[in-house]
């Protein structure tokens, strides 16, 4: 009988589905929800030492639609927590009192300096939380601060501040990485060899959805203007799943051990089974929750156990990277072709008859054929 059950980093999850930074984890109302429906772990939202700066808009979203009216595409250009620090502090208490065994972590931002950072993880683990993830990565907002992407962009200050961090915590730490970047294995590896115990990937792209064209305004459109936000739901996943495999691959070859949590446009079971295939430990989702509702947990669950019963695998640990060797270079698909079609070439001259007593009633409809082909 199959298991959904895993440890990753030292955390017992019941299952890989983890709530994603982001508003399903916005304050302890929701993350109490998300860990009543089943989910595996939970990260908050996005939280800095001082979030006096942190000012959202509204309208925030902006959704992009398939022709059946089904949400392909999702952006945003909300900011993370503008909630006064002291309460995630209270909220993050009050949650591991009433979920002891729930896996919480705390998705944290800061700018580049030392003491800011080692102050935020101090806070947060005396509060209780069981893990951090560094958020590296978010597209908009707070890029004047040289804090999200805009810090994750570059593998020099990445490697530094995973060091702070690392020094001041034995919790798990997962860097969130941007894909707004051309190669995105090399911040990866510069946290992985600042300390960090592993990988998140991937945030949202840097988008413009679509411009209104009755009003020839961009949206999401506030007081007329509008900035370039972060794209989300289904329509990444392709590239969720490519940048999941690089960085899998990296760290298959360099460092063996650490880990991967994938997201990106994530679902369903099958989703979900793709990103593991590919390297992930566990599975993250955000804009899907957003969708459908705490509740979607539920069905993803089921799903991903049916491919695995399909398969015959009992644990995710049977399964995860399985899919990584197929992947190879142009030149090896051109030469893997070029040999496959010799020696179906050999195949068939060799049943080209070479003397009358060769012929064959059964097949001399084909042999006649590949005479006349010489």
């Amino acid at each position: 009988m199959p298991t959904l059950a895993t440890t990753v980093d030292g955390l017992k999850l019941p299952n890989p589905f983890i709530i994603g930074s982001g508003p399903p984890g916005t304050n302890l109302s929701v993350i109490n929800r998300a860990f009543k429906e089943g989910w595996g772990g939970v990260i908050a939202k996005t939280v800095s030492l001082d979030a006096s700066k942190v000012i959202n808009v509204s309208p925030r979203y902006s959704k992009l639609h398939a022709l059946s009216g089904e949400v392909i595409g999702w952006e945003n250009i909300e900011l993370i927590s503008d909630r006064p620090f002291h309460l995630w502090i209270d909220e993050f208490k009050r949650c591991k009192d009433g979920q002891p065994k729930g896996a919480l972590i705390a998705s944290i931002m800061e700018e580049y300096n030392k003491d800011a950072w080692i102050e935020i993880v101090q806070r947060c683990e005396a509060a209780g939380v069981d893990a951090f993830e560094l958020n590296f990565s978010c597209p908009h907002g707070l890029p004047e601060r040289k804090m999200g992407a805009a810090m994750g962009q570059d593998p020099e200050i990445l490697e530094v501040v995973c060091g702070w961090v690392k020094s001041a915590t034995s919790k798990p730490v997962w860097a969130k990485m941007t894909p707004n970047i051309t190669h995105i294995e090399e911040p990866s590896r510069a946290a992985l060899r600042g300390g960090a115990t592993g990988i998140s990937a991937i945030n949202t792209i840097r988008s413009v959805t679509g411009v209104n064209l009755d009003t020839l305004r961009p949206e999401p459109t506030v007081e007329g203007y509008t900035t370039p936000g972060g794209y989300s739901s289904k329509a990444v996943k392709p590239i969720a799943l490519r940048m999941v495999m690089e960085i899998a691959t990296m760290i298959r070859a360099e460092f063996p051990g650490r880990t991967l949590s994938g997201l990106g446009g994530i679902e369903t079971g099958e989703d979900a089974a793709q990103f593991i295939l590919l390297g992930s430990d566990t599975v993250q989702v955000c804009t899907g929750v957003m969708k459908f509702g705490y509740e979607c947990v539920k069905p993803m669950q089921d799903q991903l156990l049916a491919f695995m019963a399909k398969h015959k695998f009992e644990t995710l640990a049977d399964f995860k990277g399985r899919s990584l060797d197929y992947f190879t270079t142009h030149a090896d698909l051109v030469k893997r072709q070029a040999e496959r079609k010799a020696a179906q070439k050999a195949a068939t001259a060799s049943k080209v008859v070479k003397s009358d007593g060769e012929w064959s009633g059964d097949e001399f409809v084909k042999q006649s054929d590949a005479l006349s082909r010489g």
